[in-house]
């Protein structure tokens, strides 16, 4: 079997499943690539992600970096306030911290549509079939062979697909995990609402900084640039604690990220907030809609597939949101993936356990550092020591806690500028082999 010939079925039209697309036809494959999405229309919907520079080192190798660029902002400071506004501590970002790739914040719709547009154009129209709904997949001595439920009204519509790969793509309520891994149950959650909203407004400070201000005691705000002139914020309450010690509870009315919330669940935890240069209630009411969604993961897997299936993006590792790292981890999963599969074309099984064990112990250990929210516990004792504010924070912290909260921001968010900087890329070249040049430049 060469390249050109391997049959590889992604279930998902997400973030994950569209790299994995794109990684595999640089990588040399052929017509045998084929997404499959359950919804009948891909829709710019969500709000605002952050790819980080190992992402996006990874998407403009193939050949998106100008097209992210021209619809991103570029955040240069991570800074972390009290609810008043006063300075915690800030952290560089992106080619500010020395990467020499930018760290880019984009609408989670436009960077969809980014990756849509780059599939139908190399892999072709039909590369991407909507309205099929993953219901069984099982392993024959050819591959694997998944059912269909075709979502176009007609009852008892079903459409069948033969592959070499199957790769769950699929989400946080994967389809093709729940295959692999039964009686797993519903996502975990610890006990934190997220409303999320998109406003258009000026971009707050010096249009180059992300803002968490506040804590879990009981609330917080992210705020981050867009291109476009439009703003991000994800407003963050403890409404309960979690269930189980490390874990969680199941998370009422499910995980639906295209729930809508209200204004007037959200608004009483910010209204009296005063921060200089940052308006918290007037985005929050500037927003034309609002998203609800509880703070969920699930347990790491031991293994994430079987024979000619694996698992890839928040199907393979859903992690809490907040090392912004999720998005970027699954461009990465879509790479090496690629480029095992390109390695070993005529042994895809062998590829796929390649694959898992270059990527889950690492992908483990960021969501389970997320689960530990060390970063967020200083954050609450700032709260706790301070609750009316402080002069500087060196009355509340000493310089040892405020090292451990940078110490925790690498463990969740950052990888080693000067390795990544120097890492040979994971292109494959035309000819066959993997690329060992040294890295292409952002």
């Amino acid at each position: 079997m060469t390249r050109e010939d391997l049959r590889v079925l992604i279930a998902g039209a997400g973030i994950g499943g569209l790299s994995t697309a794109l990684s595999l036809h640089a990588a040399g494959a052929g017509e045998g690539v084929v997404v499959a999405d359950a919804s009948r229309r891909l829709r710019p919907v969500g709000a605002g992600i952050n790819l980080l520079p190992h992402a996006v080192r990874e998407l403009t190798e193939l050949g998106l970096g100008d097209r992210l660029a021209a619809v991103a902002a570029e955040p240069r400071e991570l800074l972390f306030t009290d609810r008043h506004g006063n300075r915690i501590t800030g952290h560089p970002r992106g080619r500010a911290a020395g990467y020499r790739w930018p760290q880019l914040s984009v609408h989670r719709g436009a960077l969809q549509r980014i990756l849509l547009e780059a599939v139908r154009e190399r892999l072709g129209p039909r590369a991407v079939r909507t309205g099929l709904a993953l219901e069984d997949a099982a392993a024959g001595p050819g591959g694997v062979r998944a059912w269909f439920r075709a979502r176009d009204g007609a009852a008892g519509t079903g459409v069948t697909l033969d592959a070499d790969v199957l790769v769950g793509a699929d989400g946080l309520h994967s389809a093709v995990r729940r295959g692999l891994h039964p009686g797993e149950g519903p996502p975990l959650w610890n006990g934190i609402r997220m409303w999320r909203g998109v406003t258009e407004a000026p971009p707050p400070l010096d249009g180059r900084t992300m803002i968490i201000a506040g804590s879990y005691r009981p609330a917080r705000v992210v705020v981050y640039p867009l291109g476009g002139g439009l703003v991000n914020w994800v407003a963050e309450v403890r409404v309960a604690g979690p269930g189980v010690p490390g874990g969680g509870r199941p998370a009422p009315h499910g995980a639906d990220w295209s729930r809508r919330g209200r204004l007037d669940d959200v608004l009483p935890y910010f209204a009296d907030w005063r921060i200089d240069g940052l308006d918290v209630a007037g985005l929050l009411r500037g927003a034309a809609r609002i998203l609800e969604y509880p703070m969920v993961d699930r347990d790491p897997l031991a293994t994430w597939g079987a024979g000619p299936v694996t698992l890839l993006g928040d199907a393979a590792h859903p992690m809490y949101p907040v090392g912004s790292n999720g998005g970027s981890q699954a461009v990465l999963d879509a790479r090496v993936l690629a480029r095992e599969l390109a390695r070993r074309p005529g042994d895809p099984e062998g590829a796929l356990r390649a694959y898992e064990a270059e990527r889950l112990g690492p992908v483990n250990a960021i969501a389970l550092a997320c689960r530990d929210m060390p970063a967020d516990r200083m954050l609450d004792t700032v709260a706790e020591r301070a609750p009316q504010g402080f002069r500087c924070i060196e009355e509340v912290l000493s310089a040892a806690e405020l090292a451990a909260m940078r110490t925790a921001l690498r463990r969740t968010t950052d990888t080693d500028a000067a390795e990544l900087n120097a890492r040979p890329s994971w292109s494959v070249r035309p000819g066959g082999d993997v690329s060992g040049d040294a890295a292409v430049h952002g």
